[in-house]
């Protein structure tokens, strides 16, 4: 059976404090990793394992999106109590490039690791003033209660209540090169004058295969499409004259 989410009350008020004690050598590398304006991680030199995660196959999956959710919603719940929603929406966005470094995610979720070992690394987290406490609590949860390894569908949940509390629509505009700030402004009324939603939020990709112009996805799960590349473009000339596939040159 899945833990139960963390309740507001345990993400204000506990504390993320340790006694520093040295790890062992054969866990932990002297040399480091740079995060979010100064702080410095250890480079992690730790096994990883094969086992599998809790439940299986479909059934797993669906338990831990639903537990993913659950500890997504207890976070946002206690930054808009504390009127921290954006700056925790920005936190949430530093842990999602913290843990995107598999040599950071597999120490964290390594079982060869001690628990005050991770503990020690996040008490550093907080001790830079890099995230804030309540954040920095949330981790330490996760961790005792060995749920870290759902970080990366947490942060993808806490995306989606965010976007609901906000009224924001979010968008992914996908080009050949980075766009002007200007024309993502002008994509951003674009999709919320479809969308009739209060803020809009835009996220870029870049994808050399479109040849030129851009995409848009937006709507629930981005299901929504609007295609303006030139490989589009293509596509439709081809079906239309049913020769094919036109090449593309690279």
């Amino acid at each position: 059976m899945a833990a139960a989410a963390p309740s507001t009350a345990a993400l204000q008020n506990s504390l993320v404090t340790f006694q520093s004690r040295s790890p062992s050598s054969n866990s932990i590398n002297p040399a480091n990793l740079s995060f979010s304006g100064g702080l410095r991680l250890p480079k992690l030199t730790t096994k990883t394992t094969n086992k599998s995660r809790r439940g299986g196959g479909y059934t797993g999956a669906k338990m831990a999106d639903s537990a993913a959710g659950s500890y997504a919603s207890a976070l946002a719940e206690v930054a808009r109590s504390n009127g921290t929603l954006e700056a925790t929406a920005a936190d949430v966005e530093k842990v999602d490039k913290l843990f995107s470094d598999k040599q950071v995610l597999n120490f964290f979720v390594s079982p060869i690791v001690s628990l005050e070992q991770k503990r020690e690394l996040i008490d550093d987290i907080t001790s830079s003033g890099s995230l804030q406490l309540h954040v920095c609590n949330f981790l330490n949860i996760l961790i005792e209660r060995n749920r870290i390894d759902l970080i990366k569908e947490i942060v993808k949940e806490f995306e989606i209540v965010y976007n609901k509390l906000t009224e924001t629509e979010l968008a992914i505009v996908t080009s050949v090169v980075q766009l002007e700030r200007q024309h993502l402004a002008q994509i951003a009324k674009q999709v919320q004058r479809l969308t009739r939603a209060r803020n809009v939020r835009i996220k870029t990709a870049i994808d050399e295969s479109l040849v030129a112009g851009f995409t848009i996805r937006y709507g629930n799960s981005q299901s929504k499409l609007i295609d303006m590349s030139v490989k589009k473009q293509l596509e439709e000339i081809a079906a239309q004259l049913e020769i094919g596939d036109i090449p593309i040159p690279v």
